[in-house]
């Protein structure tokens, strides 16, 4: 009988940290709620709104979404816990494997600035250079950063950026743009992603929406990413072709907690909000890669759980049950997204 084993050290103290932080932290949310504050609900409602259906119907056109400070700050109630939360997600993956730490941050189309709350959780950064075009997103984004307990938070330079327009002039150790290239025409989003591996001195994390759109932006970002020489550390466990067939794509979800105003402003009961997502995380300079990615949720029975594993064989299922003893109780900790180890030994 062929037993895989999955290797003990899979699950960093990093990806705890994924799992148990998800959540904005407590200045960020509570900011957040100071910025709305003397405006009214229904036009933050409104406001929410009118955001979610220019985003989706009006992304890729190069049109400016989103222009007016209430519209930043019912963005920020709306959207940040989302953004925040899948990045959070995608850099915890990428940092368990990634040879590097980065202490500078770029975060390009910083919106108001969740992914550079995200990875400020997970780094100790030096620095922060937050690009975006929308004077409201950056105003608001100023603002909230300054009730950061972080100086390299509280410090980070906000500077007007266009990533069709303007030359991309700073570097940093890591990258990060996340929810950018859906905004973008095709056309200039080959142009974006060689800018922003340009100004990469260690690792580039790219984070779209788990959409069969965002999957097949990052498709033809990593094979861009892959000629230009670089190394990719997550979530693909190799460099070969994606073995995803026609009609399917990969993406991941992070759960995600929702404020009382944040239920208000979507009309949900749920306290929490899953966010569908898929990344792409690329470094310099080679290193570790995980063996396997689980690319669905477990199947937990009575007795057997089931993944569904991406590996450089191509995809496939691996059946665990109780009698696999630590192998089992594993496989039951496991989620979509974790990286999985496959060690064969053969027995009976």
């Amino acid at each position: 009988m062929i037993h895989f084993c999955r290797r003990t050290d899979v699950r960093t103290s990093l990806q705890k940290v994924v799992e148990i932080r998800m959540e904005m932290p407590y200045e960020l949310r509570l900011a957040i709620e100071q910025q709305s504050q003397g405006l009214k609900h229904t036009q933050l409602k409104s406001d929410a709104q009118a955001i979610s259906s220019r985003y989706r119907t009006e992304s890729g056109q190069g049109k400016r979404l989103l222009t007016r400070e209430n519209e930043a700050v019912s963005y920020s109630i709306a959207r940040m816990p989302a953004t925040y939360g899948a990045v959070h997600a995608s850099l915890g993956y990428a940092l368990d494997l990634a040879d590097c730490r980065p202490r500078s941050l770029l975060d390009v189309g910083a919106g108001t600035g969740a992914a550079s709350w995200a990875a400020n959780t997970l780094l100790e950064l030096d620095s922060v250079v937050c690009l975006e075009r929308e004077e409201a997103m950056r105003s608001i984004g100023r603002r909230l950063m300054a009730e950061s307990h972080s100086a390299a938070l509280r410090e980070a330079a906000w500077q007007r950026y266009d990533l069709t327009a303007d030359e991309l002039t700073v570097r940093a150790d890591l990258v990060v743009a996340s929810y950018v290239l859906n905004e973008l025409s095709e056309s200039g989003r080959r142009d974006a992603v060689e800018e922003l591996w340009q100004a990469t001195d260690m690792l580039l994390l790219l984070v779209e929406p788990g959409t069969p759109a965002g999957y097949a932006n990052l498709l033809a970002a990593r094979t861009l990413l892959l000629e230009q020489g670089g190394h990719l550390v997550a979530p693909c466990p190799h460099q070969l072709e994606c073995p995803m067939a026609a009609g399917d794509w990969c993406h991941f979800k992070a759960r995600v907690p929702r404020s009382r105003l944040h239920r208000q402003l979507k009309d949900g009961d749920a306290p929490y909000e899953d966010e569908k997502y898929i990344y792409m995380a690329v470094a310099r300079s080679s290193g570790p890669r995980a063996e396997a990615r689980i690319i669905r949720h477990p199947l937990k029975e009575k007795g057997r759980i089931t993944l569904e594993l991406c590996r450089p064989e191509g995809l496939g299922k691996l059946e665990v049950t109780k009698k696999d003893g630590p192998l089992f109780k594993a496989a039951r900790k496991s989620d979509c997204g974790d990286e999985f180890s496959l060690q064969v030994s053969s027995g009976e």
